[in-house]
């Protein structure tokens, strides 16, 4: 210490005037000193503390005596720096409390883009509104301020949706919203006198939509959290073996964690994965947004990146959180997890979770969230579709265009809003589907009421998810109450439709007991789903919801908001007129000039502000809405008496105070500016001359009286007490509604099952499908002592194609496929000339075989399918010069895959393999997959080629199906080109057995519009070349040679 203790302590006298702010500041800062020192300050310290003054005011002359051990002892530690948000906060200039406000929400949420809630308007500021204004069609001003200007841009509240869509579906940013929120008592004497303070309430990004009015409603929202382990994480790259293949135990089957949700349904699922699968899982789930570990954001080399680099897939980081185990996720979600299934979890999946719950969490900022359970995709019995299948079979969108329109999804989906789920791998599952489709077939009258209540009933799933999050409305308590009204009547509709079969089925007396029909079976189907409904505890809910909520109320305040965006767009319109340019006028939302402009010429002239009166005023505070009835609650029904009574008592006042200031004009009103009024206009004027006068006009006055003042508070209170009340009778509803989320959640799942199978039964008959009859042929084996698969189709047509082809009033060329079947072979060997449809039959089969798994009906005469695990398609040619790869490079990586993953239970497709290199390069490399594809995939096989010389192979190699043995499975089939005497042709897309060695390729490019002198250099150089060279595989031989 610089001054060591003494047992007396001398005084120092510190005299001082308190009169300048100068002089105060140092015996300020002297007096927080004293109080950080060893000593401890006396009376006379604390008095000369309390005594400096801060404001300009002249005192008299005083002394404050200090104790030396009051002084600080040792040395002076210095404050540590602030943080650098707080610096610049402390230097920023002195804007205005909101500018103030949004500048602080920037640079905490420093990734999104923040929307500020003044009043009625959304606005943006500094550099958001500088870049997002333009983007959004929103008109840029410089607001002005002691700062200087601040550039802004603003839209109305309630065009939140449209501009949310913009910046979150099709920007793909992350949206801050902050909302107002009123200020207590505390709050403002701390804030200075705020009424609100301006919180970020939700962060919007585009995998955690909830209910926005501009998702799609036939598919899901998904977000999707990926784990890698920290040992691979932050690993080397994949090391090479000596052959140069990828090491297993570090290259592509790294297992990695991986979950999605649906924030907007309570969809949860897990799954293990590898990062050779990773592009399939994410093909499958398609998720809007993905999140990673913070952790990887510095390491933008790891090969996760590069996949989801490659589909483009938006990346979001966030920290790993506190979330660690399974127990933690338990108040996120509705009820707990069996422990059977939380036992199967592996670590990478609850790592993967506890990062996508934590993420969801942290831009919910505090909403409730009730989740279902987590599912494990790898116990869901469900075939794989890799993504390269999943683009190359267009299922969920066109290759050319990546468009909905044309894909398998578009040419089927009937539903009224589910997604149509994934193929199964359960035969029972599968049965289950096409037994409900087959009923509705059959049952005409019963399927369309089903689909008149469907379309009566809304979206439960969503629905119940919303009041899950506590951001349920009115409106949505009368949807739930009319779904489960709906699902009442079809289970009704139902339970009626077993009754009259089992009446008709019933055996006559004599008779002995038959067998399970057809039927019967059918109505088990229906009775085992009808038991999953659970109505007691929903349709008690329901008859609440309907006693409670007054729809006609519910209906004027729609119609009071309604007029107010009315008002706002014509008081929009009103100065762009006056003040702005036809440029500003396009600014305006669509529709609405429009509408404005054939109001006023329907009406002929202008209207008059006298003349217009609003729903606002109509529905004034004399006939106030209200939208619970006056029964919801007991206190409620006595506050709609009380309220009546003292409407009563204004009646009565208003008449006495007519008679007394002799006014018969007299009214009774509130004014925001004013308060409790009466209001008097034309000749009354001179009468309430006496009265003091609060303002007039010629013709109006307005003044205050007491008794309408005390009344008028009596009035006020009451209605406060009332929309309190309403929002405990909500909110009570509110919480019934989660009491009742399981139960609601199962009714619904049934509600989409029936939706589905409606849908497929009205597709079967508008399509003309077929029942596919279906088999597990896992333990049947043939006479060669292998697994028999197989797929049988007579007649099979492309599901897409047909459509087209119908459009321009073409017909289809339907074609038979028996794969696997007795006396055929398990890979048939395709060839024939351009254009000649070898593509479209390869893929129409894969398809055939997807809908037949999905419990769909499907475009053949017949059809008898072995059950797919997978399927895997290597269709056309694409090169990605992101990861540097050639055309032929992505063939082989394709080709690659399938020859590993493949099993014998697997059905492959595969399209000229090899064109990308040489033709005697292209021809071993081809051989060489098919070969594999038969002697160790053993799978059911499609192979299309123009490499004629590999059915020269087959035969060599005694692949042949007719060599026998259990290499011989290998069968050649070919479409064909039919010529007339004058060089005309067409194709013939009929298939047939034996080898086509013509590929026509100069007619394909004729067509195609190639010049003339091109055409014949290509027809002399073919006729020139000398044989056993390119002769072998474009020759003039005839057209076809047949096995």
């Amino acid at each position: 210490m610089l001054f060591p203790r003494a047992h007396s302590v001398p005084r120092v006298r510190i005299a001082c005037r308190g009169s300048a702010t100068r002089t105060a500041t140092p015996f300020a800062t002297l007096g927080l000193l004293a109080s950080a020192g060893t000593g401890t300050p006396g009376p006379q310290t604390r008095a000369g503390a309390a005594f400096l003054p801060l404001a300009h005011v002249r005192g008299k002359k005083t002394k404050t005596v200090v104790t030396l051990g009051e002084l600080p002892q040792g040395l002076i530690v210095a404050e540590p720096p602030l943080p650098l948000a707080a610096a610049e906060a402390e230097d920023s200039p002195a804007y205005p409390t909101v500018v103030l406000q949004a500048r602080r929400n920037m640079l905490k949420f420093d990734n999104c883009v923040l929307l500020t809630r003044v009043g009625g308007f959304y606005e943006l500021y500094f550099e958001h509104a500088d870049e997002y204004g333009p983007l959004l069609n929103l008109k840029v001003a410089q607001k002005r301020t002691s700062a200087g200007p601040v550039p802004m841009a603003g839209f109305p509240f309630f065009q939140l949706d449209r501009f949310l869509k913009v910046l979150v579906q099709d920007l793909n940013r992350h949206v801050a919203i902050a909302e107002e929120f009123p200020n207590g008592p505390s709050e403002k004497v701390k804030s200075g006198g705020l009424l609100h303070d301006r919180r970020v309430a939700r962060i919007v990004t585009p995998g955690t939509l909830i209910d926005e009015n501009f998702m799609d409603p036939y598919a899901n929202n998904y977000v999707m959290a990926i784990h890698l382990p920290e040992a691979r994480a932050s690993g080397p790259a994949p090391s090479s073996t000596e052959d140069g293949s990828s090491s297993p135990s570090h290259g592509d089957s790294a297992l990695v964690g991986v979950a999605w949700l649906d924030l907007s349904t309570g969809c949860f699922y897990t799954q293990p994965a590898t990062l050779s699968s990773l592009g399939s899982v994410l093909a499958r789930v398609s998720p809007r947004e993905v999140v990673l570990d913070k952790a990887l954001e510095a390491g933008p080399s790891h090969s996760v990146l590069s996949i989801l680099a490659e589909e483009r897939y938006l990346v979001t980081y966030s920290p790993q959180g506190e979330l660690q185990t399974l127990s933690e996720w338990a108040p996120m979600l509705e009820s707990e997890i069996p422990a059977q299934t939380a036992e199967q979890f592996t670590e990478d999946e609850v790592r993967a979770g506890s990062l996508l719950l934590h993420f969801v969490k942290e831009r919910l900022r505090g909403l409730s969230m009730k989740l279902q359970p987590p599912l494990r995709f790898e116990s869901m019995q469900v075939m794989g579709i890799d993504k390269n299948s999943m683009r190359s079979l267009e299922i969920k969108q066109t290759i050319r265009d990546n468009v909905f329109r044309g894909s398998l999804l578009h040419a089927i989906r009937r539903t009224r809003v589910c997604a149509i789920g994934s193929p199964s791998t359960s035969l029972e599952v599968i049965n289950l589907r096409q037994e409900l489709v087959s009923w509705f077939i059959q049952e005409e009258d019963l399927r369309d009421s089903i689909v008149i209540l469907l379309r009566r009933s809304h979206d439960s799933q969503r629905l119940v998810q919303k009041f899950a999050m506590n951001r349920g409305e009115p409106d949505d308590l009368l949807r739930l109450a009319s779904t489960v009204k709906a699902t009442e009547d079809i289970v009704n509709l139902l339970q009626a439709s077993i009754a009259s079969h089992k009446l008709e089925e019933q055996p006559p007396p004599s008779s002995s007991s038959p067998s399970p029909t057809k039927p019967s079976q059918q109505a088990d189907c229906l009775s085992t789903m009808i038991g999953r409904i659970s109505l007691d505890q929903p349709l008690q809910l329901a008859q609440r919801i309907k006693d409670a909520i007054d729809e006609e109320g519910l209906v004027q305040q729609h119609q009071i908001e309604d007029s107010e965006a009315g008002e706002m767009i014509a008081l929009a319109q009103e100065i762009v007129k006056t003040e702005g340019t036809d440029a500003d006028g396009l600014l305006l939302p669509k529709g609405a000039a429009t509408s404005s402009a054939a109001a006023a010429a329907k009406s002929g002239k202008k209207r008059s502000a006298a003349a217009t009166t609003s729903l606002r005023d109509h529905y004034g505070e004399d006939n106030e809405v209200w939208i619970m009835k006056p029964n919801a609650s007991p206190g409620l029904a006595r506050l709609h008496k009380e309220l009546a009574a003292l409407s009563q008592d204004r009646a009565e006042l208003t008449e006495t105070l007519r008679a007394r200031l002799n006014a018969a004009s007299l009214t009774l009103r509130w004014t925001p500016g004013l308060g409790h009024i009466c209001h008097v206009k034309g000749k009354d004027v001179a009468a309430a001359a006496t009265t003091t006068t609060l303002s007039a006009s010629r013709s109006t006055r307005s003044f205050h009286q007491p008794e309408w003042t005390a009344l008028g508070e009596r009035l006020d209170k009451v209605r406060f007490q009332m929309r309190a009340a309403e929002q405990r009778v909500f909110a009570a509803l509110r919480e019934q509604v989660v009491l009742s989320l399981v139960k609601l959640r199962r009714n619904a799942a049934v509600l989409d099952e029936l939706d589905i199978a409606t849908s497929f039964a009205r597709l079967a008959i508008e399509k003309g499908l077929t029942r596919p009859v279906l088999k597990d042929n896992t333990n049947t084996t043939n006479t060669n002592n292998t697994t028999t698969q197989q797929t049988i189709i007579m007649g099979g047509r492309h599901p897409t194609v047909e459509g087209g082809l119908a459009e321009q009033g073409r017909t289809f060329q339907r074609n038979d496929c028996l794969v696997g079947a007795p006396g055929h072979g398990r890979a048939w060997l395709i060839t024939g000339p351009n254009m000649a449809g070898k593509s479209t039959f390869l893929r129409q089969n894969a398809l055939i075989t997807v809908l037949a798994q999905i419990g769909c009906y499907v475009p053949a005469d017949y059809a008898e399918l072995s059950v797919v695990d997978a399927i895997f398609s290597r269709v056309g040619s694409a090169d990605n010069l992101f990861q540097d790869q050639s055309t032929f490079m992505v063939e082989m990586l394709e080709t690659a895959a399938i020859l590993r993953q493949a099993t014998p239970r697997s059905f492959v497709i595969m399209d000229e393999v090899g064109r990308g290199t040489t033709p005697e390069d292209g021809t071993a490399v081809a051989f060489a997959a098919l070969h594999h594809l038969v002697h160790v995939n053993r799978c059911r096989v499609l192979f299309a080629t123009h490499f004629h010389k590999i059915a020269d192979l087959v035969t060599e190699r005694g692949m042949r199906l007719e060599d026998g043995g259990t290499a011989g499975s290998v069968e050649t089939y070919c479409t064909d080109v039919k010529e007339d005497e004058h060089s005309g042709f067409v194709y013939v897309h009929r298939l047939r057995k034996g080898v086509n060695r013509q590929s026509h390729a100069l007619k394909v490019a004729r067509l195609a519009g190639l010049p003339g002198p091109a055409i014949r250099i290509a027809q002399q150089l073919l006729g020139d070349l000398p044989v056993g060279t390119l002769r072998d595989y474009e020759t003039h031989k005839p057209a076809a040679i047949v096995s």
